[in-house]
């Protein structure tokens, strides 16, 4: 029989703590995101896995802000972050610092998440895109690869907060 933890049992980590930390090569760019919910899961899920940085684009908005905070429970003082205007200027500035961009989208020759193999060493920005338009076309055709996550229903689309998840989860295991 298992018994749950406690919260003083986790061994979290403080502030400092997390700050000082190595950090995973991964950056989340979240593209024009409307909810202020979802941005705070996103958060949650960086400071889970030691995201180096999330940037915040176009519409995204940005901390503070109590609906965020409600769902961020304290990861926006943990996670660096910074708002951008543009996502396609980011984008072309962080390829030419050698940062591998890929869009999370259904698009031609994507490849499925499960048959992607990160390169060792390498640090990637993952794109999350608006909740109904997805990721610009203008970025997805700016980025190194496009990564799909493979589903089975009918539906065919999953929730920013849970696609950033599911791809964090994925690719922290792979590197």
């Amino acid at each position: 029989m298992s018994r749950k933890l406690k919260n003083s049992e986790l061994d979290r980590k403080t502030i400092a703590e997390f700050k000082a930390s190595e950090k995973t090569r991964l950056l989340i760019i979240l593209d024009n995101i409307r909810s202020l919910n979802n941005i705070g899961s996103v958060f949650r899920t960086a400071d889970a896995f030691l995201i180096e940085k999330i940037y915040l684009c176009g519409i995204t908005a940005t901390p503070p802000h109590k609906d965020i905070q409600k769902t961020a429970l304290g990861a926006t003082d943990t996670v660096s972050w910074e708002h951008k205007k543009d996502t396609l200027e980011l984008v072309q500035d962080l390829k030419s610092k050698g940062i591998k961009i890929l869009s999370i989208e259904q698009a031609e020759n994507a490849v499925m998440l499960n048959d992607f193999t990160p390169e060792t060493n390498q640090t990637y920005a993952i794109i999350f895109g608006n909740e109904v338009k997805g990721v610009q076309q203008e970025v997805v055709s700016e980025s190194d690869e496009v990564i799909e996550i493979p589903q089975f229903g009918s539906k065919h689309s999953l929730n920013i907060s849970v696609s950033a998840g599911v791809v964090v989860w994925d690719l922290f295991c792979k590197l």
